[in-house]
């Protein structure tokens, strides 16, 4: 249907692009003080990154005009296209990458360098939105889910083979979306008890009980993977009986073993819980059979693969990641302090946002970055700018920005008809937020650092202009919502 350019303006979403507009504006006064040296005021030469932000945001500003001019079924009818491309330049950028800071994902392209990584997730957000929403897909089975998570498992292999592991993990936003779309919420279950298996194991994997002799993280992983899989027997069988079964057997028999060790003989009490969990497995495949029911048998299927993962978590961590990876996790995780090492980036943050106080030091007054202590502090830790300069005051209202955005952005993805104008805005939904929630995370020194920019706000060309194509990209598909 043929349509004018009055129209169009008329069915924009004005609310999102003023907020989209305040937050690079925001950006860019922090990218101000970031590079600020004292007695430097040119912050528009090019030869500050200050200055060159401002072409990178007069280029995004014209990209989102062209954008908004576009048809919007071609991103429908190229999906496919559009995705494998960029898959085939994830392949060849790290042979065609200079090494930067170790990584080999920047592409030099004359005097501007740009990051493939950062427009793939416009792509994969597309060919998503694409195939979810072909007739006949359904979440639930194993054809069409396959492709599902392969569309987003091959650009975080493409990516991890550039020395990019924080760029690869922000693909795992997309299980936000397909929760969302009708993934089970068992799976969501099952990624959080991993999480936890992860954490309990690395934390408490050298620690001793009282007997000497058991490792505190594998007893409590064990029995988290008991209790976890008797939840599930409740929540999926509904079976009160055996589920309160489960929970007495173990409660009452690692009691009793816990006081042997320890009053009587010592001994390690994983080998007790091997025995307890090849049990439990035995049982569960009898009621599997007797009761003809599959769900006993995916209850197996999540405690092997429990078990699986813990011991295949833990020789990763310890053979697998770099030293400067482990011992980022150990800061982390309060295993090691490192103030001087690892742990210096999160204290300089902490202490730069702690300075600002309530009202902040005001614009190019921070003390802690325009001595350069916080590193990268026009990047990944551009929000410790805004926390010394602005204060806790001005640090809420960036957060209430982005907080509107998210709102913004998920109502605007509920009024849609179209299931793949939803999904893709979806997409866009949780890469906002999960970048927002690590970059945020990781500078406060609550997430592990893993390198990601804070949306619209950190200093780079690539990273803004990524983030605009997948916000405009919907504010198209919306406008054509009204105007159809």
């Amino acid at each position: 249907m043929a349509y004018t350019n009055d129209s169009l303006v008329k069915s924009v979403d004005w609310v999102t692009i003023v907020i989209y507009l305040a937050l690079v504006i925001l950006g860019w006064v922090s990218i101000c003080g970031a590079c600020y040296d004292y007695g430097e005021m040119d912050l528009f030469s090019f030869d500050t990154n200050s200055g060159k932000q401002l072409v990178w945001i007069g280029g995004a500003l014209c990209l989102g005009f062209i954008i908004l001019m576009l048809e919007d079924k071609i991103y429908d009818w190229f999906a496919y296209i559009f995705y494998a491309l960029m898959m085939v330049l994830l392949f060849v950028t790290p042979f065609l990458a200079t090494d930067i800071k170790g990584s080999l994902s920047w592409l030099k392209l004359g005097p501007v360098s740009l990051q493939p990584a950062e427009f793939a997730k416009f792509a994969t957000s597309l060919v998503l939105a694409k195939f979810i929403s072909s007739y006949g897909f359904v979440m639930g089975k194993l054809k069409t889910s396959v492709p599902v998570f392969t569309f987003i498992l091959l650009p975080m292999v493409l990516i991890i083979m550039q020395r990019e592991t924080g760029s690869a993990l922000v693909y795992l936003a997309f299980f936000l979306m397909l929760y969302r779309e009708g993934m089970p919420g068992s799976i969501l279950f099952t990624g959080i008890s991993m999480v936890v298996y992860f954490v309990v194991g690395i934390r408490f994997g050298h620690d001793m009980m009282p007997d000497e002799c058991t490792p505190v993280g594998e007893f409590v992983v064990f029995s988290l993977i008991t209790v976890l899989s008797a939840l599930l027997v409740n929540a999926y069988c509904e079976k009160k009986s055996i589920f309160k079964n489960i929970l007495l057997y173990h409660g009452g028999s690692i009691v009793l073993a816990v006081l042997f060790s320890i009053y009587v003989i010592p001994f390690n009490l994983i080998y007790f819980l091997y025995v307890e969990f090849v049990g439990l497995v035995v049982y569960l495949l009898y009621l599997s059979f007797h009761e003809r029911a599959m769900r006993y048998f995916y209850i197996v299927l999540f405690a092997i693969g429990s078990v699986g993962f813990f011991y295949s978590a833990d020789y990763v961590f310890e053979e697998v990641l770099e030293p400067h990876q482990r011992i980022r996790i150990e800061v982390l995780l309060g295993m090691e302090e490192d103030l001087a090492g690892a742990g210096y980036n999160v204290n300089q943050s902490k202490i730069a946002i702690g300075s600002g106080g309530l009202l902040g030091k005001g614009f190019l007054n921070g003390t802690q970055t325009k001595l350069k202590y916080v590193p990268e502090q026009d990047t990944d830790f551009i929000f410790c700018t805004v926390g010394e300069e602005q204060g806790f005051l001005g640090a809420a209202v960036v957060l209430l920005l982005f907080m509107a955005l998210i709102l913004r952005l998920i109502a605007l993805a509920e009024r849609q008809q179209s299931r793949f104008t939803r999904v893709y805005g979806y997409c866009v939904l949780s890469v906002f937020f999960f970048h927002l929630f690590i970059n945020i995370g990781m500078v406060l020194g609550l997430t592990p650092v893993i390198g990601i920019p804070l949306p619209l706000f950190s200093y780079g060309g690539s990273s803004l202009w990524g983030f605009t194509i997948l916000l405009f990209v919907f504010l198209r598909m919306d406008a054509s919502r009204s105007i159809r």
